[in-house]
């Protein structure tokens, strides 16, 4: 037996410290991170568009900011209410005007700029499906890129010339930028609304400043084919991502202020669009052969989080839904998909009602 007086002279054991007290700092905040979030791998929906062009050159698929996608096929442009589920029939050009070689919504999700082989651009308002005017830029041939900012309409031509259109006043040619060799398949102008990307298949991107009319800021030549995928950072100022044809395969990072190019990504495939996401730091590409597959990037590690596969065929078009969670892509395969790219599935599962498949009743898309 231990008498009461042993047990008071027996050392005490030590109390041990609080848990967190031992973690060291980086331990804890990493158990504060949130889970990774799951990216869906297939497709939510599918459709074949029969007489979308495999032009890697054109812009032919958008998504307006009023949840409608046009997407034009051949001579005709269709119009998907993704709020509705409701399909309309815009327009069908004739043969001496068409086929169409680009689209592009302004930011109020009404007006829709139509490019046109003849050279002509339309206008359109959507809400009354009425042809507003038709603008005369005078390019030398097909108007294959197109980009709003607030009432002027910048055009690129497969002659190389950039024309900002003022399109509330009859003589709309507001100026001209000259920068390319060849044809301007992109076209994006920042969110600011200051700064113009270009890029051609002379392999060449341009930086213009709107406020010193055509005088360029920059001109970029690292990419060695053409640039048709551009994409300004929404949650960094002056940093614009790029990306080249086949026969380059890279994504590039340039500071538009300095025109330093701060980092490459060999992807290994035609890049044909890119993507960046408004939620999280995170950017999505689209590419040719050899897989044809669509990769999410997160910045600025550029360490990959998914590719999604699908498509047959090289991925020429992309559009982010207005609320930044759906993509829409058209391929070669002459195939649309929906991919939830961005968004939390279940949450939108639970928010949205089941809409009827887009363009599901129009004879010609199938």
């Amino acid at each position: 037996m231990i008498s009461r007086q042993q047990r008071r002279n027996r050392p005490q054991t030590p109390t041990p410290p609080v848990a967190t007290q031992t973690l060291p700092v980086g331990i804890y905040q990493q158990q504060q991170r949130k889970p990774p979030r799951h990216i869906p791998k297939t497709f939510e929906r599918m459709l074949d568009v029969h007489d979308l062009a495999d032009d890697f050159y054109l812009n032919l698929l958008d998504w307006g900011t009023d949840n409608v996608l046009a997407i034009a096929l051949y001579h005709t442009v269709y119009l998907w209410d993704a709020s509705k589920g409701s399909t309309t029939e815009l327009v069908t050009v004739d043969e001496d005007t068409g086929p169409v070689t680009s689209i592009n919504w302004a930011a109020d999700g009404r007006y829709l700029a139509v490019g046109l082989n003849s050279s002509q651009v339309q206008i359109w308002d959507c809400a009354d499906c009425r042809r507003l005017r038709t603008l005369e830029c005078g390019h030398a041939s097909r108007v294959g890129s197109l980009a709003w900012n607030d009432l002027i309409l910048t055009t690129g031509g497969m002659d190389g010339k950039i024309i900002n259109n003022d399109v509330r006043v009859r003589s709309h040619v507001v100026n001209t930028y000259r920068g390319h060799t060849l044809q301007v398949c992109g076209l994006k102008w920042s969110g600011s609304g200051q700064h113009l990307a270009s890029g051609g298949n002379d392999n060449v991107v341009n930086i213009w400043d709107r406020s010193t009319s055509t005088q360029r800021l920059h001109r970029l030549v690292e990419h060695t084919s053409a640039v048709k995928a551009l994409a300004w950072c929404p949650f960094q100022t002056n940093l614009l991502a790029t990306g080249g044809g086949e026969g380059d395969g890279s994504i590039k990072f340039w500071n538009t202020r300095t025109g330093a190019c701060l980092n490459t990504v060999e992807t290994g495939s035609q890049v044909s669009s890119l993507l960046w996401s408004n939620k999280e730091r995170e950017l999505l590409s689209s590419h040719g052969f050899t897989q044809n597959q669509l990769t999410l990037w997160k910045y600025p590690s550029m360490v990959k989080m998914a590719e999604l596969n699908g498509h047959t065929s090289r991925v020429l078009y992309t559009a982010l839904s207005p609320n930044g969670c759906t993509v829409a892509s058209a391929a070669a395969d002459e195939r649309l998909m929906f991919w939830n790219v961005f968004g939390d599935p279940e949450n939108a599962k639970k928010a949205a009602p089941k809409l009827p498949e887009p363009f599901s009743h129009v004879n010609r898309i199938r």
